[in-house]
């Protein structure tokens, strides 16, 4: 069998490690890893991921094994996505003792304010492997930096600079992380890969889809409506029966350090930061256009129409002794749209995406924290359309519609036109 070598290294506050590895098949054969509480000579990926030591000398680890890792298939192998919070803790501790962690980092903005709270910074991935390790498991980091700024914050910012209102955690959940994280499942010989959301999978006419959480203040469906049904034959959401304070207290109860650990924010490439702040870093120009009404005329000025969103009202700078509320933005034009609130009622909604059950009803999303509507849904060439029975306000390009059957998730796509 040939041997191939990998290198990694790590850097933390100045000082650096690095570990060689000759790999041959899933076996290590020779290595050079000094740090580490034991050699890694002789020991499969599987075992070596397991292997603790100096944090940084594991940090290097870490990254010469996420090139190679690779493990033949074994009964009862579970993948679990870890975050380095409660929820992939607790998802870890029931996942039983063939259970791999991997957790993915991810491209993050160097200048944003918090990157400790996001589910993919080095405090996330280190935190993720002290779990792992604490519970004698192996964990795996797999660096997609520059794949995640490729797939997901590139069109992030194109969707601004064109006028929508993108939902990046959409995309990422609904493609690159489950596709990332399946890939991963399968090179390791893990049946299943199982993570911490709070949603439940159940089968409509022969097909599994997303469903809402027990728990619905924490209900996740809608941010993993767009996963393909045809995964969820091998994902598990062990957390999806139980509430965040059950979850919390099983954690406490089995001394896992997690057990404490804050919420991880949303959209983790911003770090706790604006967005806008974010866009102008990215290089997004600000040029000076005009805030007009629906008539055409100018009652405003802005410096970059994609400062706004429909139903903003705050930064607009207009005295015009009523409230106004932003309608709609145009790219081309560099204008920003307002009007009275009433003017931000949509009753119907195109979407771009795909029906998983053909429904001709159903209960409509249009943004994560939205109450649903009822609606009428009809199938198009490349997506639906929703007539809705009760106007929404603020519906904005860009966001994704999600419709339910009942608690069941049956369609998702991305709003394109709205009226």
């Amino acid at each position: 069998m040939s041997t191939s070598e990998v290198f990694g290294d790590a850097t933390r506050g100045g000082e650096w490690a690095g570990v060689r590895l000759d790999v041959a098949g899933e076996r290590i054969v020779a290595a050079d890893a000094p740090g580490l509480e034991r050699s890694l000579a002789g020991l499969t990926l599987v075992e070596a991921a397991a292997v603790g030591g100096n944090p940084l000398a594991v940090d290097a680890l870490a990254s010469a094994l996420g090139q190679v890792f690779r493990a033949e298939p074994r009964a009862g192998r579970v993948a679990v996505a870890m975050s380095g919070g409660v929820d992939s803790a607790v998802t870890l501790l029931r996942a039983g003792r063939e259970a791999i962690g991997v957790t993915l980092r991810l491209w993050q903005d160097p200048e944003v304010p918090d990157t400790e709270r996001a589910c993919c910074s080095p405090e996330a991935v280190a935190a993720a492997r002290t779990t792992c390790h604490g519970l004698g498991l192996p964990h795996v980091t797999l660096d997609l930096r520059e794949e995640f700024k490729h797939a997901i914050v590139d069109p992030f910012t194109r969707g601004y600079e064109a006028g929508e209102t993108p939902n990046p955690c959409m995309h990422c959940n609904g493609a690159f992380r489950f596709d990332e994280l399946l890939a991963f499942a399968e090179r390791a010989g893990a049946a299943e890969l199982w993570t911490g959301h709070y949603a439940r999978i159940v089968e409509r006419d022969g097909m599994r889809l997303v469903a809402c959480a027990a728990d619905t203040t924490k209900d996740q469906s809608y941010m993993l409506a767009a996963v393909e049904p045809r995964l969820l034959e091998r994902v598990r959401f062990p957390l999806g029966e139980q509430t965040k304070e059950e979850t919390r207290a099983e954690a406490a109860a089995a001394g896992l350090p997690a057990a404490g650990r804050p919420e991880s924010q949303e959209a983790c490439f911003l770090g706790g930061d604006d967005y806008r702040a974010f866009l102008e870093r990215r290089g997004v120009a600000s040029a000076a256009g005009a805030i007009v009404d629906e008539d055409g005329a100018t009652v405003g000025s802005h410096d970059g129409h994609w400062r706004f969103t429909p139903g903003q009202r705050r930064g607009l700078r207009i005295s015009a002794g009523r409230a106004l509320y932003v309608l709609s933005t145009d790219a081309a034009a560099n204008t920003v749209v307002v009007g009275t609130r009433d003017r931000l009622a949509t009753t119907k909604v195109d979407a771009r995406g795909r029906l998983y059950v053909p429904v001709t009803e159903g209960d409509a999303k249009l943004r994560y924290r939205s109450s649903p509507v009822r609606a009428s849904v009809e199938t198009t060439s490349d997506g639906f359309a929703l007539a809705l029975d009760d106007p929404v306000h603020g519906v904005a390009r860009g966001q994704f519609a999600v419709v339910y059957d009942q608690d069941a998730v049956v369609g998702a796509g991305v709003i394109r036109n709205t009226g």
